[in-house]
């Protein structure tokens, strides 16, 4: 066993490592980089570019949209396509069925007068998706895709998906109009860097490459669950860009990982040559394919949290019907009756009535979804 002074000398030295790390102009309210994040879709889809700014590290992070810019697609053979603001900070263009044999870049002229450009690049279109599958695990739904190219000539892989999912309130409200609100649908879309690479094997094949894992108890799959995986083929240097910026955001928080480093990019500001662009643009058409996930499909042992902290109450029952005290279940009050209500029996000297309530985000999943299936749902 270790001594006392041992254990008291390695606990002195794991601590009198520890300093706070403010990276060189980073933390400057004047340093608010451009960050340029999207693909141009040469293909039958729309094309989508995203416009933000850094923010310092000790502020809330919210994202800081650039709005307002003049943005457009431009081809190596004097071709331009400009894009709309469609919210703020998201620019799109209808489909632009581009020819793959020219190369394309992205022009942006901001409200400050200042104009970004990318180096041309060259038209990179992802291979079919082969498949997309599920593991059904003790501690979770591991989601995984299957990809390959018979010509050997993609090798580097990214994916980003797209989630819906059918969940209900925890309880049932039979106070809530003519439509009830126990069934809803939900959406998100995908914010972590999924990347592979086949590089280092003989074929040109993506083996149950992992992209989500859902937890057992996650409410997306307590019913049925849906995603849409989205699959682009990169260049070496793309590969490069995604792979640091991982590194950068999704492994950092020990001194076992990999430390922070400065990404490469093929932004430039005219205006600035020396200014910072965040971001790294690829040219082509993606692949997607999805998958639809039932709960009977899953392990008996999942089933959902109650995260609201949801619970029973009861309420004295004096008007009819279904009413009692406003500051309890008044339109404003937060609280709403709900199924099953529990009615104390009338005794011989005329014992009140009561029924159960419970917060309204706990019966009413509306709160949190909506009422509709999307589109595509099946």
């Amino acid at each position: 066993m270790l001594k006392w002074k041992n254990v008291l000398l390695i606990v002195l030295l794991i601590t009198g490592c520890k300093k706070a790390f403010n990276p060189p102009g980073v933390l400057s309210d004047s340093n608010k980089y451009l960050v340029i994040d999207g693909v141009i879709n040469t293909g039958t889809d729309s094309t989508f570019i995203k416009l933000s700014r850094t923010k310092k590290f000790d502020t809330v992070v919210v994202i800081d949209p650039e709005t307002n810019a003049q943005i457009s697609v431009e081809s190596d053979a004097n071709n331009s396509y400009p894009l709309s603001e469609i919210t703020p900070g998201t620019y799109s263009a209808a489909p632009l069925n581009l020819d793959n044999a020219h190369k394309y870049r992205l022009r942006i002229k901001t409200t400050e007068n200042k104009t970004y450009v990318s180096d041309f690049v060259a038209v990179k279109n992802s291979p079919p998706v082969d498949s997309v599958g599920f593991i059904a695990q003790n501690d979770g739904v591991h989601i995984y895709v299957n990809s390959h190219d018979a010509t050997n000539a993609t090798r580097y892989y990214r994916w980003e998906y797209n989630e819906a999912w059918q969940f209900h309130s925890f309880y049932e409200s039979f106070l809530r109009g003519m439509q009830p609100r126990y069934q809803c649908f939900s959406k998100d879309v995908s914010n972590s860097i999924v990347i592979a690479s086949s590089v280092k094997l003989s074929n040109d094949v993506i083996y149950q490459a992992p992209i989500v894992t859902l937890p057992s108890t996650s409410e997306k799959i307590e019913t049925k669950y849906s995603i849409l995986v989205k699959q682009y083929a990169l260049t070496s240097d793309a590969y490069d860009f995604w792979t640091k910026l991982q590194k950068n955001t999704d492994r950092l928080g020990s001194i076992f990982d990999a430390q922070p480093s400065i990404n490469q990019t093929n932004y430039h500001c005219l205006t600035n040559p020396n200014e910072v662009v965040v971001g790294y643009l690829s040219v082509g058409s993606p692949s997607t394919k999805r998958i639809y996930i039932t709960a009977d499909q899953l392990l008996p042992s999942y089933g959902p949290l109650n995260v609201n902290g949801c619970k029973l109450d009861t309420a004295y029952y004096y008007h009819a019907p279904y009413y009692t005290d406003p500051a309890i279940l008044g339109p404003n009050s937060g609280n709403s009756a709900i199924e099953g209500f529990y009615v104390v029996p009338l005794g011989p000297f005329g014992a009140p009535n009561f029924y159960t309530y419970s917060t309204n985000i706990c019966d009413d999943c509306t709160i949190r979804g909506g009422l509709n299936p999307p589109l595509f749902w099946r």
